[in-house]
C-alpha cells in the first residue's frame, strides 16, 4: 500500500528509520566500497588554512590538529548526566574506537567538512554565526497541547510532546535540568485524556529548545565546508533534520570528488553555498509555517477564523514530502545549472513558449522540450522497458549515484527514418567533439562482486537512450555504436537502450508523457551526479552540451 504522493518516487512506501540504523547502512557500504576507516574518540583542537595555498586546489592548504581521547571522554553527555549515544548495543561493526592514551595528531587536508552539529566547533573556529530565532515550544494545539506519535522499528514508538510549563534561566533559555522523563510523560498523559498513556521501557529521551536558524556562511575559501545542523536548525516536526543534512553532503560530495580527481574545475565548489543556503532558508520558512499549524487549534467550524483547517494541514504534509524526497529542491541557474533560453508554460494542456536572448558562451537550455522535467529540480522516474529483453525498469534504477553525469537521449520515434537519421547524426557529432571523449569511457554497472577502485574507469558521464518506437519495429543493432557499445572483455552493453512502451506485466509507463517530451522528436536531458536536471537541448544541440562541460571540466 502506497503512503506517498503518487508519482513522487519509484519507492511507493516511505519508512521511518532511526538515525543509528541509517548510519549503520552507510558504514556497511563504506566498508564494502573503500578502505576508509571511520574513527570515534577523536576530536579537533585547532584548524588553520595556509593563505599561500588556498587558491591552489591541488595543495593541502588546511591543517587540523586532532586529540585522541578514550571512548568515555569522546561521547557527548546530556544535561541530565546520561550518555547521549544513538547506538543501542555498542559501537557498530567497521568503526574503530581508539582506546589508547591521549595524544595529538596533525592532519593536512585539501578539504574539510564540518558535520559537527548545532553547536559546531568548526563553525565557531571560522567565526561564522547562526541567524534566526528560537521558539519555546515543540508541538501543541487545543487546550493541553498536541502530541505527535511516530511508530518505529522493533515495536518502539517515538512521542513528541509540548511542555507547556518550563523553568526559564537567566539567559532566557529554559532550564534543561528541571525536565525529567516523568515531566514529559505527565505532559503527554494530559494531552491524551481521556485515553491512558503508559510505558514499561524507555529506550531514550531528550528535551530541547527549537532553533530555526541558518548559518551566515556555508564555507570558507571553498576549503572548509559546513553541513547539516552545523548550518541550519529547525523543529523535528517536519522530519527534515537528517533528510536535508544528507542532501547537503550529497550536493557537496560529488563536486569535491570531481575536483580531487582532476576532472572538474574548483569553481564548481562555489555552488555549494549558493545552492544549499537558499534551500536552508526555504526550509526554515516552511518549518515556521509548519510550526504555526501545529501550534494552532483546529477549526471548530467553517465560521472559525482563528483555527487551522485540515486543508492547510494537507497542503503542508504534501510540501513536507516534497522536501523529504528532494522534489521540493529547486536550484537556480549557475555554472552547474544552465538557464533556460525560453520559458514554457502549460495552458489547458498546450505549451506556450517565449524565447529570450542567447548569450555568447552561455550553454542555454531549452525547457520547452521537456516541460515536466524542470531545470534545477530532481529528475523524476517512470517505468521503461529494456529494448533487448523487454524487462520493465524504473529509469532511476539505471542512474546510480556513482559520481557521473547522465546524458539521457530521448530518441523519439526511431521507427521513422528521418528521426533515426537525427539519432545517428547526434552520435556522430558526439564522437567528433573532443570534450565528449571522456564521456565515451564505458563503465559497466556490476552488482557482485564490487569492482575495486583500480578497475573503475574515470568516466565523467554515462549515455542512455530511451526511444518511443514500437520495440519490435527497431533492431538494437540499428543504433550507432556509441549508443550500443561493445567491449572486448564484457561484450555488448544491453542495459543502455530502453523503450517507452507497454510492459507485459506492468503496463505502460508513459515516460515521454511524464517528462513532457515530444514522443516523435525527443530531446537530450543532462542529469548531474546528484540527480538534478541541468541542461535540456535538441538532438542537434551537441555544441551546447559540449559548452556546458567546457565550463566545468578540466581540459583533457
Amino acid at each position: 500500500m502506497s503512503n506517498t504522493i503518487p508519482g513522487l518516487s519509484r519507492f511507493p512506501c516511505g519508512v521511518l528509520l532511526a538515525q543509528h540504523r541509517i548510519e549503520d547502512i552507510f558504514l556497511e557500504e563504506i566498508h564494502k566500497c573503500s578502505t576508509v576507516e571511520i574513527r570515534r574518540g577523536v576530536e579537533p583542537t585547532s584548524i588553520q588554512m595556509d593563505s599561500k595555498k588556498i587558491h591552489k586546489h591541488d595543495t593541502h592548504a588546511v591543517t587540523v590538529e586532532l586529540q585522541r581521547t578514550t571512548t568515555g571522554q569522546s561521547k557527548p553527555v546530556m544535561s541530565n548526566g546520561n550518555t547521549a549515544s544513538t547506538w543501542q548495543s555498542g559501537e557498530p561493526q567497521h568503526v574503530h574506537v581508539d582506546q589508547s592514551k591521549t595524544y595529538n595528531e596533525k592532519v593536512r587536508a585539501r578539504y574539510v567538512i564540518g558535520c559537527d552539529g548545532a553547536h559546531s566547533w568548526t563553525r565557531a573556529q571560522l567565526g561564522f554565526c547562526m541567524e534566526g530565532e528560537q521558539t519555546e515550544c515543540a508541538i501543541h494545539s487545543a487546550e493541553s497541547g498536541t502530541i505527535m506519535i511516530i511508530p518505529r522499528e522493533d515495536g518502539f514508538v517515538r512521542i513528541y510532546s509540548q511542555l507547556s510549563t518550563m523553568v526559564i534561566s537567566n539567559d532566557g533559555r529554559f532550564d534543561r535540568s528541571s525536565i525529567t522523563p516523568d515531566t514529559i510523560l505527565q505532559a503527554a498523559q494530559k494531552i491524551m485524556k481521556p485515553y491512558k498513556l503508559e510505558y514499561k521501557h524507555r529506550d531514550w529521551w531528550t528535551v530541547y529548545q527549537i532553533g530555526q536558524r541558518v548559518g551566515n556562511h556555508f564555507s570558507a575559501e571553498d576549503r572548509i565546508f559546513l553541513a547539516g545542523d552545523a548550518i541550519h536548525t529547525h523543529s523535528p516536526k517536519a522530519g527534515q533534520g537528517m533528510n536535508v543534512s544528507i542532501q547537503d553532503t550529497y550536493n557537496l560530495g560529488w563536486k569535491i570528488a570531481m575536483v580531487v580527481k582532476g576532472l572538474a574545475k574548483p569553481s564548481i565548489l562555489k555552488t555549494y553555498e549558493t545552492e544549499r543556503r537558499g534551500i536552508a532558508k526555504e526550509l526554515i520558512a516552511f518549518d515556521q509555517e509548519y510550526s504555526r499549524l501545529w501550534s494552532s487549534r483546529p477549526k471548530k467550524d467553517t465560521q472559525d477564523q482563528d483555527g487551522v483547517s485540515m486543508v492547510e494541514f494537507e497542503r503542508a504534509f504534501v510540501k513536507q514530502q516534497l522536501f523529504s524526497s528532494g522534489f521540493g529542491v529547486h536550484y537556480s541557474p549557475s555554472i552547474l545549472t544552465a538557464k533556460s533560453s525560453s520559458t514554457a508554460t502549460e495552458v489547458n494542456g498546450c505549451s506556450q513558449e517565449v524565447t529570450t536572448s542567447n548569450e555568447i558562451d552561455e550553454p542555454n537550455s531549452k525547457q520547452h522540450l521537456a516541460i515536466k522535467t524542470i531545470l534545477g529540480q530532481r529528475f523524476p522516474s517512470f517505468n521503461v522497458i529494456n529494448h533487448s529483453d523487454a524487462r520493465s525498469w524504473h529509469l532511476a534504477h539505471w542512474l546510480p549515484s556513482d559520481g557521473r553525469f547522465h546524458i539521457l537521449l530521448f530518441a523519439g520515434d526511431v521507427s521513422q527514418p528521418v528521426q533515426m537519421n537525427r539519432v545517428r547524426n547526434f552520435a556522430a557529432e558526439m564522437t567528433a567533439r573532443s570534450h565528449m571523449l571522456p564521456l565515451q569511457r564505458r563503465q559497466r554497472l556490476r552488482k557482485s562482486p564490487r569492482p575495486q577502485p583500480s578497475e573503475e574507469q574515470a568516466a565523467v558521464a554515462r549515455l542512455l537512450t530511451i526511444h518511443s518506437a514500437p520495440r519490435q519495429a527497431v533492431e538494437i543493432h540499428d543504433f550507432p555504436p556509441l549508443l550500443f557499445p561493445y567491449d572486448e572483455k564484457l561484450g555488448y552493453d544491453y542495459n543502455c537502450i530502453f523503450v517507452d512502451g507497454e510492459s507485459y506485466y506492468e503496463g505502460h509507463g508513459r515516460a515521454y508523457e511524464g517528462y513532457g517530451i515530444d514522443p516523435v522528436r525527443g530531446c537530450v536531458v543532462l542529469v548531474r551526479p546528484d540527480q538534478h536536471v541541468v541542461w535540456i537541448g535538441e538532438l542537434e544541440d551537441v555544441q551546447g552540451l559540449e559548452g556546458y562541460f567546457k565550463r566545468i571540466l578540466v581540459e583533457p
